[in-house]
């Protein structure tokens, strides 16, 4: 498991911080009609901000050789 994560810290990194924006979103900005897919409901805020980070965040992980 440490190997894991050792491996994939800046994509956890980068959901953990995609998680945390999505939510801080939904509660500064959201959607005051309600029909907003993403932002009207803080789950799918969050899940979407954590692919989002996890997406952006990998593009930095460098692989390792061998």
């Amino acid at each position: 498991m440490k190997k894991y994560v050792k491996l994939h810290f800046v994509t956890i990194v980068g959901v953990i911080v995609g998680s945390i924006s999505g939510y801080l979103y939904w509660r500064f900005v959201g959607c005051s009609s309600g029909t907003c897919v993403i932002t009207s409901n803080p789950i799918n805020s969050t899940l979407y901000g954590s692919l989002l980070g996890g997406t952006l965040f990998s593009m930095f992980e460098t692989k390792k050789s061998k």
